[in-house]
């Protein structure tokens, strides 16, 4: 059985899930470096009893849609260890996330990543094409939390200054 918890100051464990997950270590270094200025908002730990099998980080964007400022986060990166990726264990991640972003008020959550997996969650290309980014095209996608985003109108959505130093933008 796989749980979710609350990253417990326990940055060594999150980057040596995010270097095993990925080919490289730029997701890891990613999250080092919204750990070192202060913009991760909640960071999820996957686990398998004790082990720690995955995780997922949100981090606070700028963003506002008709020149009203919304709450919006960012998910991703997510990564799961290699030996247990293919179990559920990044889907747990994403609607425990999801969830927490819920509680916490947020309107929108942004992220970059694969359509076909991401809209099984509500994510949707469409609803972030509004929102103008650096990042905008197939695979940037948004998710309405609540009734503050709106289907209409436009606006601007910014990812925490450590993504631009993001080599796999």
């Amino acid at each position: 059985m796989i749980g979710i918890r609350p990253e417990r100051d326990e940055a060594e464990t999150v980057h040596a899930i995010h270097a095993a997950a990925f080919e490289t270590d730029q997701e890891a270094r990613l999250v080092d470096r919204l750990r070192a200025a202060g913009d991760i908002a909640c960071s999820l730990i996957a686990l398998d009893g004790e082990r720690a099998i995955g995780n997922v980080i949100l981090s606070p964007m700028g963003a506002e849609i008709d020149g009203r400022r919304i709450r919006a986060v960012a998910l991703g990166p997510i990564g799961v260890l290699p030996d247990r990726q293919d179990e559920g264990v990044g889907e747990a991640l994403v609607q425990a996330a999801i969830a927490w972003a819920r509680g916490e008020g947020f309107a929108a959550m942004f992220l970059l990543g694969a359509p076909e997996y991401y809209g099984r969650f509500g994510f949707s290309a469409e609803a972030a094409r509004r929102f103008a980014s650096p990042y905008a095209g197939e695979h940037w996608q948004a998710l309405a939390l609540d009734e503050t985003f709106s289907p209409s109108g436009s606006g601007r959505a910014d990812y925490a200054p450590a993504f631009a130093a993001f080599e796999g933008a």
